[in-house]
């Protein structure tokens, strides 16, 4: 058969996937046990409470920057760089610094909303200039 390789590959992709619903099955069960251990602990200290009134929060996006932590990595980009970057190439570079997936079009999408917010907010604080292609895309580097 000429597709063999293309089955296998599909095979195989089935497989990871399958492999990961049942790890996010096993580690969804884990956190309803935990869960349900912090509702008994809260019930010792209010026996009547009615736990669901509570709503749940949402959890902060796994890669987020911790303060200080985004202008600190365009920095150490644009350092590096010998000549002034796009923000999408600013973004990719500081993505493969922090050993975030690249291919996440999401992700990239997100962490490049974060790049140009912290290089235009640098740029009105002097930290930064960035200068027009003739295409008008801006190009950032340090303002020395």
């Amino acid at each position: 058969m000429e597709n063999d390789h293309v089955l296998s590959g599909l095979i195989r992709k089935r497989a990871e996937l399958a492999g990961e619903i049942d790890h996010l099955a096993t580690v969804v069960q884990q956190k309803m046990i935990e869960l349900d251990h912090l509702d008994a602990t809260i019930r010792i200290f209010k026996p009547d409470i009615d736990l669901e009134t509570v709503k749940p929060r949402t959890v902060p996006p796994r890669h987020q920057a911790l303060p200080g932590e985004m202008i600190r990595g365009v920095l150490t980009v644009l350092r590096e760089s010998k000549a002034p970057l796009s923000s999408m190439e600013i973004t990719l570079r500081l993505m493969e610094r922090r050993v975030m997936n690249t291919a996440d079009k999401m992700l990239v999408r997100t962490v490049s909303k974060r790049v140009v917010a912290c290089v235009r907010h640098s740029r009105a604080k002097g930290l930064l200039r960035s200068t027009k292609t003739p295409g008008q895309q801006l190009l950032w580097e340090i303002a020395r």
